[in-house]
């Protein structure tokens, strides 16, 4: 890291997160804690005043790339700024045909472009690639809430991998190796681990700091003249490596691989690799499906079966839990109470609400294998693995 990436990155641990804490605290406290407008404006003007001369002096540095790693480091700050800037509607999409941070802009698409992912921050830059020091990992905030978010969706992501690193290891092995056993064992285990840390979640989190103070740095903004939706903490290529490989959802379905497409530059490239290979590999599912008439009654269909179908199971669960309750809790409720349900701009990823929750609705049918006709679901396929189990 150059000299004033580290300044940057120093400012961005300090007075960046402090600026965002005490505006978080005008605006909750406020009678209308959803509206930003006339509030705090003196710290917002700090907030740009402070942050542009660092990134003035990371443009005409010029050559930032000192790796990969380096280079994906500046460009999250770059983007936590940027993402704090559209928060506090410094900038606002709709109102703009391009941004206003010029230099942000250029020095986050040169940076972007450089390394082959989208030119804004994502969920990595806050979980699974946020370097601690002295203990502390860098937040948009100093907020309780932001810092229990975080760590348990860094908690979720880690066990999904896990899980889909177990079943990529499948493969090569095939579903009757004693060992796939093992390995769907701890495919199992990751899930039920993502499980307790969603529930822990649910619990913890306060659903009105979530909605009004850590929400709204997930939100679209323009990075240039482009508009980009914003980070989801989903964009890794682990739960699609799952869904896949477990058959429950499909590459060659037109829904599901928009999906697929819309998230690919969310991601640090090594995991778009993962993911593209993947998508060539023929499901678990299937592979058990081509011998079920034949083999259903051999001890090692009967054991990994079993054990496929709890994997499935667990992964649906994960699915539904995530949909019916941290969706409902966070989202969907309080947008509710608040009249908000049909403003612009209140997802991350853009469309609004009612869209958005069909879309989730429709997906976590498919890794439950839902039976459903109007989704390509693999209910009647999992149910003819279940009739042959002993």
């Amino acid at each position: 890291m150059t000299a004033n990436a580290e300044r940057f990155d120093e400012w961005i641990r300090g007075r960046f997160a402090q600026i965002n804490t005490e505006l978080e605290e005008i605006y909750f406290s406020s009678e209308n804690p959803e509206d930003v407008e006339g509030k705090g404006d003196e710290l917002k003007t700090q907030l740009v005043d402070e942050g542009t001369p660092f990134i003035v002096d990371l443009l005409n540095e010029g050559n930032t790339d000192e790796g990969f790693d380096a280079g994906y480091d500046v460009l999250g700050n770059v983007g936590f700024y940027m993402a704090a800037c559209r928060r506090h509607e410094i900038t606002e999409p709709s109102r703009e045909t391009k941004s206003p941070l010029e230099e942000a802009s250029a020095l986050a698409m040169q940076l972007g472009a450089s390394l082959g992912v989208t030119p804004r921050f994502a969920s990595a830059h806050l979980e699974t690639h946020n370097f601690a020091k002295n203990g502390e990992y860098k937040k948009f905030t100093n907020l309780a809430d932001e810092k229990l978010f975080l760590v348990h969706n860094t908690r979720a992501a880690f066990a999904y991998m896990r899980a889909s690193d177990a079943l990529l290891r499948c493969l090569p092995l095939g579903v009757s190796h004693p060992i796939t056993a093992d390995h769907l064992k701890v495919a199992k285990q990751a899930l039920q681990d993502v499980i307790s840390s969603n529930s822990e979640l649910f619990e913890k989190l306060d659903t009105d700091r979530f909605f009004y103070c850590v929400r709204p740095y997930y939100k679209p903004h323009r990075v240039g003249l482009h508009e980009y939706r914003g980070a989801n903490a989903g964009d890794f290529a682990g739960i699609n490596v799952i869904d896949l490989l477990l058959g429950l959802c499909r590459a060659d379905s037109s829904s599901y691989s928009q999906l697929l497409v819309d998230k690919f530059l969310f991601m640090r490239p090594e995991e778009q690799l993962v993911l593209r290979d993947t998508m060539r590999q023929t499901s678990l599912l299937d592979e058990l499906l081509k011998v079920v008439d034949s083999h259903s009654e051999q001890p090692w269909f009967q054991q990994n079966t079993r054990l496929f179908l709890e994997v499935c199971e667990a992964h649906g669960e994960t699915a539904i839990q995530h949909h019916e309750k941290l969706v409902s809790k966070f989202i969907e409720g309080p947008a509710q109470t608040a009249g908000m349900v049909n403003r612009p701009g209140l997802t991350a990823s853009g469309p609004p609400l009612p869209v958005l929750l069909k879309s989730l609705r429709k997906l976590a049918d498919l890794r439950a294998a839902v039976d459903r006709d109007d989704i390509p679901s693999r209910y009647a396929d999992i149910q003819k693995l279940r009739t042959a189990l002993v």
